[in-house]
């Protein structure tokens, strides 16, 4: 053929290019996504025995899980032209030890960065007794829920469309834009987060192509800054081992949102996060658009009769 299509892709029915198109794939993905979540509400409400002790937030976080993965690898796992488990993964743990030593590392070197400057600073002893509850409700579902719909939905498929350049673009600003309804959040806030988490998560995802790496990255993130070093989460008022205080010009303490609005910490996380996208960059893993793979397809040799 002239044009180098794929004849195997002109003879699949229509209805089924077109459910496999990539952005159709995701918007069915996101659907499956949202109907998890209305199930596990269901579950948290009607189901679910009550757990004294257990805030809102962590309950839902925790019965949402098990429905969450359930459609995730039933249904989203098997949408598009190139079906794909972004759990399935022989280096899963490996990945996911290094992901929560990467994150713990790069927001102590950002803490460590800010008590030198006098902006963050210890002032006593802190709380335990929820700590369990607080890794479950701030570190496991928030890393688990959203890599798997900012990296394994929208990621994927933006990338498989628009190719990796834009893919990370837009789940960068759409990941700092949907903190944007949190406590104490603004401009400043959300464009940190885009560019520090977006630029980290959705790096550490091109580097494997698997969820654990951003996952270990985005649970050790929000866990070492909230449960060890007291430092609000994402705007969210937390109690660490320590109890701890930022004072300073806001730029350099978040104002009020946590030491992740900080300039230091945006400096220091998007530093890393290029560090991630350098080594993806030499691996081969920034992928062109839709219609640039379409055009790379070889046609089909027919087979002599």
């Amino acid at each position: 053929m002239a044009d180098g299509a794929n004849t195997e892709v002109k003879t699949r029915p229509l209805w089924r290019r077109i459910y496999e198109f990539p952005l159709v794939a995701m918007l069915i993905a996101i659907g499956a996504y949202m109907l998890a979540l209305m199930i596990s509400g269901i579950l948290d409400r009607f189901v679910v025995p009550a757990t004294p002790g257990l805030s809102v937030q962590v309950r839902f976080g925790l019965v949402a899980l098990l429905p969450l993965l359930l459609v995730y690898v039933l249904i989203i796992a098997r949408l598009g032209e190139r079906p794909h488990n972004d759990f399935r993964d022989a280096k899963a743990l490996r990945r996911l030890l290094i992901g929560l030593a990467a994150g713990a590392v790069v927001f102590s070197a950002a803490t460590l960065i800010a008590a030198a400057m006098g902006i963050y600073r210890i002032v006593g002893i802190g709380d335990l007794s929820g700590l369990f509850a607080a890794f479950a409700g701030s570190a496991v579902f928030p890393a688990v829920s959203e890599e798997m719909l900012f990296r394994g939905v929208l990621f994927r498929w933006l990338e498989e469309f628009g190719g990796s350049w834009l893919a990370l673009l837009l789940t960068s600003m759409l990941f700092g834009a949907a903190h944007l309804a949190n406590p104490n959040a603004s401009v400043i806030a959300a464009v940190g987060i885009a560019l520090e988490a977006g630029v980290m998560l959705g790096a550490a995802y091109m580097l494997t192509r698997s969820l654990w790496l951003p996952m270990g990255i985005h649970a050790a993130w929000n866990f070492t800054q909230g449960e060890i070093y007291d430092i609000p989460v994402s705007g969210m008022e937390v109690h660490g081992v320590v109890d701890a205080r930022l004072s300073g010009p806001p730029l350099l303490t978040g104002n009020g949102f946590g030491l992740e609005a900080s300039l230091i910490a945006i400096v220091v996380a998007t530093l890393f996060g290029l560090w991630l996208l350098w080594l993806a960059m030499r691996k081969g893993e920034v992928r062109p658009h839709w219609w640039a793979q379409r055009r790379r397809i070889q046609p089909v040799a027919e087979v002599p009769a």
